[in-house]
């Protein structure tokens, strides 16, 4: 099936080659709501029409704050069509955080779940970009009244999506995804009988991870590359994905390792029907030995570990479901190979290649790097190469197979429940605090998220930290996921001799008996 479409490279095609292939085939799925891909093609074909009529124009920024929806997937759709950006942003962010990246947007117009009505009065006078903000039924009305006109088709190369990656600086960077990022891979492993990449007619989709990520909105855009249909859940739960396996016969999902362990802390899990589950790809954190065994006992499908990062579209690296062993292998210690057509080289401190087994920084070159960061050309150059690669910012080193091994992070960043968090976003939610003099976060071993966000805080002249108030100020300042679980209080933080904090020192005695730092 694949092979028909390897060669096409945008929304655009995809969506009129489905609506004569297989019109009467679902298309998007959410709750009692069913588009087929002849639906779909009409559809986003009036969405791009009524972006136009609108006054937006290619290149320009359109925005979602919502869960996940199957109108925000015609809408991305839609607009991806006529070479218009997509940026959804996610719905747990706290309102700054919102505020910000709708402004670096410049967008016109923002679209917003039927939960967030309540961002009209909480955003007024914040927006100085936006021209309208328009809700869930308001869309679809102007949608289903706005007539189909011809509009300018998106090529391979246009931007179509822009996804948030929380900046080390603290401000998060839009990574620019064009058409070819998100379809040009395929063409690579379509002849090959790879797991990952060979669907039947009869398999559905599950989007569960939130849309602002690369491993939600990555669902969805693997479904309409194969002509399937994606089942869209507004969020994870564990009762939502049971349901979609059982009733709607969902054959694949991508989940973080902690919604596994969610799922399986449930009583219903033993009594749900998994037979038609083909795989679980997991990533954003790599799977506890115990967890992986109790979860293809439970679901009974093939096992994919994926590696990647927004920056590179996602998946690059794929662990395969034959190197998945419930015993436990070294291979399972690895993130995988890479994905045909994907290099990846280990470079060393001066820039050398490093040789088999010895650790340095990850770098990746394929179609699937991201054209770059949205208006940032300096963080754009020093994570892009010249020669078209792109620096992981991840350490690792790759075996005599070709499999690679991630080691640790080079940059500081935390992986909690598949969530990124970056020390220096928390530490600035912390700063400011009345007690608190200096502040560092760093991640910690957590068996159900991976890692949780820890604060090891200095306390000022003559005061004492109360954990319950700074764990308060930051919940005020920052979304949920990212506020410190636990605070620690020290006399001094670790420095080098140019001042800059020591966190491998701070994270040494958490992580003791491990033989790597990244959970």
């Amino acid at each position: 099936m694949g092979d028909l479409t390897s060669d096409i490279l945008t929304f655009d095609e995809f969506l009129r080659h489905w609506s004569v292939e297989k019109p009467n085939g679902p298309a998007l799925l959410q709750e009692d709501r069913m588009q087929s891909y002849a639906d779909l093609e009409e559809m986003t074909a009036r969405i791009a029409s009524y972006l136009h009529a609108s006054g937006l124009k290619k290149g320009d920024r359109i925005v979602w704050i919502g869960k996940n929806s199957d109108l925000y997937f015609s809408l991305f759709y839609g607009a991806a069509r006529a070479g218009i950006v997509m940026v959804p942003i996610g719905w747990r962010l706290a309102p700054a955080e919102w505020v910000y990246i709708v402004n670096d947007t410049q967008a016109k117009l923002l679209f917003i779940g039927a939960e967030f009505e309540n961002i009209r009065t909480e955003l007024t006078g914040q927006l100085p970009y936006v021209e309208k903000i328009i809700g869930e039924n308001e869309a679809r009305q102007h949608i289903a009244k706005t007539e189909r006109t011809a509009f300018d088709a998106s090529g391979p190369d246009d931007a179509v999506l822009q996804l948030y990656t929380s900046g080390t600086t603290g401000n998060p960077k839009g990574a620019v995804l064009s058409n070819r990022n998100l379809f040009a891979l395929r063409k690579h492993s379509s002849e090959l009988d790879l797991a990952y990449t060979r669907w039947d007619e009869n398999e559905v989709v599950l989007v569960a991870m939130p849309c602002a990520h690369i491993g939600g909105t990555g669902l969805g855009i693997m479904a309409v590359a194969s002509g399937l249909p994606a089942l869209v859940l507004a969020e994870f739960t564990p009762d939502g994905v049971f349901d979609a396996i059982e009733k709607n016969g969902v054959t694949r999902l991508f989940v973080v390792p902690a919604a596994l362990h969610i799922m399986l802390q449930q009583p219903r899990c033993k009594n749900v029907d998994f037979s038609k589950l083909k795989y679980i790809l997991y990533g954003a954190a790599p799977m506890p030995l115990e967890l992986l065994r109790q979860s293809i006992t439970m679901f009974g499908a093939e096992f994919i570990q994926v590696y990647g990062m927004t920056e590179t579209t996602g998946s690059i690296v794929m662990l395969p479901p034959e190197d998945h062993d419930p015993n436990g292998n070294l291979r399972m210690r690895s993130a995988g190979k890479p994905l045909p057509g994907v290099e990846i080289r280990i470079v060393g401190e001066n820039g050398e290649d490093m040789s088999v087994g010895d650790v340095g920084e990850i770098w990746t070159r394929s179609s699937n790097n991201m054209i770059g960061y949205w208006n940032l050309a300096e963080a754009t150059d020093k994570t892009m190469t010249e020669g078209g690669w792109i620096k992981t910012g991840d350490a690792g080193y790759l075996d005599e197979d070709g499999y690679l091994f991630i080691h640790d992070r080079v940059k500081d960043m935390i992986i909690s429940g598949g969530e990124n968090v970056y020390p220096a976003e928390v530490e600035s939610a912390i700063f400011g605090h009345p007690d608190v003099l200096e502040v560092a976060v760093i991640g910690v071993p957590d068996e159900k998220w991976g890692e949780a966000v820890k604060a090891v805080c200095v306390p000022k002249p003559g005061a004492s930290i109360d954990p319950d108030t700074v764990i308060a100020w930051a919940r005020e300042r920052i979304a949920g996921f990212k506020v410190p679980r636990s605070i620690d209080t020290i006399a001094a933080l670790p420095r080098n001799a140019s001042g800059k904090i020591l966190r491998k020192d701070l994270r040494a005695p958490y992580w003791q008996g491990r033989d790597r730092q990244v959970n």
